[in-house]
């Protein structure tokens, strides 16, 4: 595992963007002295890396077009994939650790965990009192809540909630405060105590026993992070929040099938916890981009960690509930996303992660922003030469990987209280919803990259509303109702 070692010293260097485009790949001495001094430096020029890739993803779709062996080649292409979905779908997940037991609890690590709040006073009381009141020594948790100059009735609610409950701590920050939620988050890292740190927002649900089932994740000394899997706690309320919950259900099912066969976790803001030296040694969180826990993602794994899965429990949080909040939120989070390929390309092209995880981010990142994008020229010049689009093999393959991969999710999760044949049809009601649903981001994905290309996202704290509806219960297997 690498030295952990690398503190930024300069977030916001003034970098030419061809500068960034043309490394030194000839010194790896230099490259691991560059790659210790400034995780940020290539924040510098996301615009003009963004229309590189969108010229470069557009030419070579048409160049396909326009050769006899294009065809050919998207078919190479496409067992490519089918093989690397394969492997991950047979693949094993490990077996999740014992729970920690009582007979532990004295030699149990310290734990602080964060809540980033902003006007929330609709749901920041359960989230607190749930927190105050695990299932661990009190003396070996703290909680803190960071809140970000909200002008409703938060400060009350918590200032009530501190003299009741003897972990909570409570840090105001003044209107005006930069860096928004990782900025808040970082602001009151250096007063925190504990070895593992975790982050809720405020919306968060969680069970008592939380902190039983997550610490004995972290006992091998690779494990930088752990990401918890997320639930939609107002599953029921219309389509697209069952939707949602399908998606997260998905989303948890690959993390650990990507983990199983050497590739990356990936941490996804609510329910995150991430070892105190392993956040220092990579420069704390962000506050040069929109989405903290994806950037953090891959600067953990570039600095040699390994971020660790956990299915249950689920940590709940509202789904939006409308199609412009669903809009506005997939949008963030497809920037954020891209924003870090384009950010630390340099590493991950050097193959810092290692040939297995290397392979794991391209595959995704072909599936996620490629493919979404390619999409437009490919329909355009099929369209304009009047034959089929090229890439549909491809682009179909992968999307029956990943819907098989949401069924067996969903399966999973029924069968635990149904009979096999009513969980499987109930599953693959589910899923012909939920595939669906994840049509939208064919559309987030190249309007995101086209608008990247562009003009840059504002940097401020982006918010979803919370209104504290779903369900006041511990996330379990019945959340899509």
């Amino acid at each position: 595992m690498a030295n952990h070692d690398c503190l930024p010293e300069d977030l916001h260097p003034d970098l030419e963007p061809l500068a960034v485009l043309l490394p030194d790949w000839d010194d790896p001495e230099a490259a691991e002295e560059e790659f210790r001094s400034d995780f940020f430096r290539g924040m510098a020029g996301r615009r003009s890396k963004a229309a590189f890739v969108l010229m470069a993803i557009w030419g070579v779709v048409i160049a396909l077009h326009l050769v006899h062996w294009g065809f050919a080649l998207v078919l190479i292409l496409t067992g490519v994939a089918a093989l690397l979905s394969l492997r991950m779908l047979i693949a094993q997940p490990a077996i999740a650790p014992k729970l920690l037991s009582e007979a532990d609890f004295a030699q149990a690590p310290r734990v602080s965990l964060l809540v980033a709040a902003k006007n929330e006073e609709a749901v920041i009381g359960r989230l607190v009192r749930r927190l105050c009141n695990l299932d661990y020594p009190g003396d070996r948790y703290e909680v803190w809540v960071v809140d970000d100059a909200s002008t409703d009735a938060t400060p009350t609610i918590l200032q009530r909630l501190a003299a009741e409950h003897a972990q909570l701590k409570v840090v105001r920050r003044l209107p005006g405060a930069s860096g928004g939620k990782s900025g808040a988050l970082n602001q009151v890292l250096p007063r925190v105590q504990g070895e593992i740190v975790g982050v809720f927002d405020a919306d968060a649900t969680v069970p008592a026993d939380l902190l039983r089932r997550i610490v004995p994740y972290f006992e091998p000394p690779t494990v930088g992070a752990l990401q918890m899997r997320k639930a939609i706690a107002n599953a029921s309320d219309n389509f697209w929040t069952k939707g949602q919950a399908a998606e997260m259900y998905l989303d948890a099912y690959w993390q650990q099938q990507r983990v199983a066969v050497g590739g990356i976790g990936e941490l996804r803001g609510n329910g995150q916890f991430v070892r105190r030296t392993a956040l220092e040694s990579c420069g704390r969180w962000n506050e040069q981009t929109i989405t903290d826990d994806l950037d953090l993602t891959i600067r953990l794994h570039l600095d040699g960690w390994d971020i660790a899965v956990c299915p249950q429990p689920a940590v709940g949080e509202e789904g939006v509930t409308t199609t412009s909040s669903l809009w506005h939120q997939r949008n963030r989070w497809a920037e954020g996303g891209y924003q870090r390929y384009l950010d630390y390309w340099r590493w991950l092209a050097r193959n810092r992660l290692g040939w297995s995880k290397s392979l794991d981010v391209a595959f995704f990142i072909v599936n996620q922003y490629v493919l979404p994008t390619a999409a437009i020229p490919d329909v355009g010049m099929a369209l304009l030469r009047q034959q089929s689009p090229l890439l549909y093999p491809l682009s179909g393959t992968i999307f029956a990987f990943a819907m098989t991969g949401m069924f067996i999710s969903l399966y999973r999760q029924h069968c635990q209280s149904r009979f096999w044949l009513a969980a499987a049809w109930r599953a693959l009601m589910q899923t012909l919803r939920g595939a669906i649903y994840m049509i939208h981001w064919l559309v987030v994905m190249p309007c995101t990259t086209g608008r990247m290309s562009i003009r840059p996202k504002r940097l401020k704290w982006v918010k979803t509303t919370h209104q504290g509806g779903g369900e006041d219960l511990e996330p379990s297997y019945t959340e899509l109702g």
